[in-house]
């Protein structure tokens, strides 16, 4: 059975972090910024995020990005691929032009074997980017490794048609629901409203469609999970925007410092019965990118190479 968390990610450091105004139009967490710091600050936020988890004892890889062509979102990796346990690298067809060239799996691979992964085989789902079908990786997708299960809120960056190809190549099943912000504007990704660890969710329920709702959180609760339901006036602050981590401390929860701000005390106590909670500042990255901490890690549950645990 796949486990839901790994002690190995993935960060990609920018060469030209800034507002992508195409993304934008799908992501109401993105705000427009003439600031002439950008740049700096966005890479001190990813410089503090890769020591944080680092001094918690998660394992990082980092792929540079590179600056020909200029990608301001290259630092939301977990987007054009999601690495498994079976060996597969999953690439996704992403929604706006400037995201495609994010995709550099011939780089990723070397990184990766360089580290002692192996990558078995590759399934490329960027075709559907040629028929309007996007689908933004784990950002649109919220895995349930152990049970082969997925959950996705659809909306311009998530159809179900890659979604159906996805489900037939890796064995899972994916439940489709419907989800809006406080404007009626479908919710971008599927990871801004929802998280699973191992033993515990986090949900904004009064996002999900009322003919969903109920459904969807029977179906988190029978896998096991205690949920934690989050509000309306929380999501703003990238409260389901967390992830599970292994690491050689245990188990970690990364978060954003806006994230743990935003959850009440009570909410934090249930959190830390699951983990140690490692936050860590990214506020440019959240208002300008509108993503956070969990958008900018891709886990990586490959298996190693045999020349590597021979070496280890």
């Amino acid at each position: 059975m796949d486990r839901q968390t790994t002690g190995a990610v993935l960060l990609v450091r920018p060469a030209a972090f800034g507002f992508n105004a195409e993304a934008a139009k799908s992501n109401a967490f993105a705000t427009a910024s003439a600031d002439p710091e950008l740049e700096r600050k966005a890479l001190g936020e990813f410089d503090a995020l890769r020591t944080r988890l680092s001094d918690a004892g998660v394992d990082i890889l980092v792929l540079d990005d590179t600056a020909d062509p200029p990608k301001p979102d290259a630092v939301f990796p977990n987007n054009w691929v999601s690495l498994h346990a079976d060996g597969t690298m999953v690439l996704y067809p992403m929604a706006t032009a400037a995201r495609r060239a994010e995709r550099r799996p011939d780089d990723l691979k070397a990184l990766l074997e360089e580290r002692g992964f192996e990558v078995r085989r590759t399934i490329d789902l960027g075709g559907h980017e040629h028929e309007g079908g996007f689908l933004e990786g784990t950002g649109s997708l919220v895995l349930d490794r152990p049970n082969r299960r997925a959950f996705a809120s659809r909306s311009p960056r998530t159809d179900a048609r890659p979604i159906a190809e996805f489900d037939r190549a890796m064995g899972y099943e994916t439940h489709l629901f419907d989800a809006f912000d406080p404007e009626g504007r479908p919710i971008y990704h599927s990871n801004v409203l929802m998280s699973l660890g191992t033993r515990f969710a986090v949900l904004c329920a009064d996002a999900v469609a009322a003919g969903y709702r109920e459904p969807l959180k029977r179906r988190i609760e029978d896998s096991g999970r205690e949920l934690i339901e989050v509000e309306f006036g929380q999501l703003s602050g990238f409260v389901c925007n967390v992830i599970e981590l292994g690491s050689s401390n245990g188990p970690v929860i990364a978060m954003s410092v806006a994230a743990r701000n935003g959850f009440r005390p009570d909410q934090l106590r249930m959190l830390e019965r699951f983990g140690e909670i490692v936050d860590a500042p990214v506020p440019t990255i959240e208002e300008v990118g509108g993503g956070s901490v969990r958008c900018m890690i891709a886990e990586i549950h490959l298996p190693r190479s045999k020349s590597s645990l021979r070496g280890a």
